[in-house]
């Protein structure tokens, strides 16, 4: 398995998460193929090396013409208000945020982070924000070139921001309209974020914590306290863990919370690990400690042998929820994290039938699981059990079908080779082509094996 551990010391965004995987190796060519259909809206894509404390690091950066360009880096505004804040910019020309190029929080239209402000050195009016729901942001993602694997992870992370939203504005999520992230710039931001891993092949992704600042942040409709409204919820929704420092700036955009949330598959770090490689993505602003996200490749020694690598087992007996709880449940823990999560039919005492229901999870997230089954059914009780597991060696490909691109999982056992189609890829296409999946599975394992 490749692990990909995140650094999250100062903070994460979508453009620092771009540099660092860029960094580490993800093929450019293959990131701004996909992103050549933003380029008639008046898209350009930089990528440059940066000292960032005398680190050497990989910038990343979207810029836009006049016309596209919402100007929501003025750090005047944004920080202003606040006795002493540091908000000088790094020496090289770019003019940025810290993170991500507009301050990048996806809002309703009355949200607050709509940075539509003129301090008398820019020149912009108001319809030069750009306002799409999520619909909007499908299509446009519709006519650029990605493999099936990457478009699946670009739409997770816009659907974790809308489902942010919702929560915060009382809205559906469908009826959200992004303003920020909706902008090309947040768009080409995560669609580049979605390609470069999938070019990787990354399996897993370990983040400890995202270090976020303290204090405010000045918007359009007034001061929010950091962490913001859309990061919080992110956070609350997927287990993101938040480390609040004392540094009186904002470390962490939505969009980067966001794809943390649609990546991350465990938290703990390995008791010892092998670096393989190490990318680092830069920030956009100079603090006394360098704005750099480290992403790093690692060997995860303790995973070498079946006695290092264990998971933990919930239990509970459920005979008075209904089946609406009991669905609404396994979702919630599945979209938390759990590896997997199954009802099973059991009698109890007195013959009542009843649930048993089971959660496979990480140690580190025992607690956000219990609390989702205390919280939603009528247990009073769930057991543990501590469980060691063997994990066949495995890798995600593409492979390439009549139909189109397939995502498929390989795993190794005894010099054998095992082909498991990936069901959202496979589904994707018998959808869009009107036919089986169940030939799409078999077309695809024959394309693997070069039938």
């Amino acid at each position: 398995m490749k692990t990909l551990y995140l650094d999250c010391e100062s903070g994460i965004s979508g453009d620092m998460i771009v540099g660092a995987l860029l960094d580490l190796g993800a093929d450019e060519k293959v990131m701004r193929k996909a992103l050549e259909g933003l380029g008639s809206e008046g898209v350009k894509i930089v990528t440059e090396r940066v000292m960032k404390n005398a680190l050497d690091c990989c910038n990343f950066d979207v810029v836009l013409d006049e016309q596209h360009d919402n100007h929501d880096h003025d750090m005047e505004y944004l920080y202003g208000h606040l006795s002493g804040h540091e908000h000088g910019h790094d020496d090289h020309h770019h003019d940025h945020d810290d993170h991500d190029h507009e301050h990048r929080h996806d809002h309703d239209h009355n949200d607050h982070h709509d940075h539509d402000h003129d301090h008398g050195h820019h020149d912009h009016d108001h319809h030069h924000h750009e306002h799409r729901n999520l619909s909007d942001v499908e299509k446009i993602m519709d006519g650029l070139e990605m493999t099936p694997k990457a478009r699946m992870l670009a739409g997770k992370v816009f659907e974790i921001l809308a489902q942010a939203e919702a929560k915060a504005h009382g809205k559906d999520v469908r009826e959200v309209c992004f303003h920020e992230v909706g902008a090309l710039d947040s768009i080409a931001d995560i669609v580049a974020a979605a390609v470069c891993f999938d070019n990787l092949g990354i399996d897993r992704v370990i983040i400890p914590k995202l270090c976020e600042g303290t204090g405010t942040v000045r918007c359009a409709h007034g001061i929010l306290p950091i962490p913001v409204p859309a990061v919080m919820n992110v956070a609350s929704m997927y287990g993101l863990a938040i480390k609040q420092t004392e540094r009186p700036v904002e470390l962490i955009t939505p969009t980067g919370a966001a794809f943390a949330a649609a990546v991350m598959t465990d938290r703990k770090l390995p008791e010892t690990f092998v670096p393989i490689k190490v990318g680092l993505g830069a920030g956009k602003r100079a603090y006394e400690y360098p704005s750099v996200l480290r992403a790093v490749i690692i060997d995860d020694v303790d995973r070498r042998s079946p006695e290092g690598d264990t998971i933990w087992k919930l239990e509970t007996n459920i005979d008075d929820s209904t089946g609406e709880e009991l669905g609404f449940v396994l979702e919630r823990l599945l979209s938390k994290g759990a590896k997997d999560a199954f009802y099973t039919p059991v009698y109890m005492k007195k013959n009542r039938p009843a649930w048993l229901l089971t959660v496979i999870t990480e140690r580190e997230l025992i607690p956000v699981m219990e609390d989702i089954i205390f919280d939603n059914t009528t247990t009073i009780g769930i057991r543990r059990q501590k469980m060691e597991r063997t994990v066949l060696p495995r890798q995600s490909v593409t492979v390439s079908t009549g139909y189109g691109d397939v995502e498929v999982k390989v795993c190794m056992h005894n010099g054998e080779e095992k082909v498991y189609p990936e069901y959202e890829s496979a589904a994707q296409i018998a959808r869009r082509e009107g036919v089986s999946i169940k030939n799409v599975y078999d077309t695809a394992v024959r394309a693997y094996l070069g039938e």
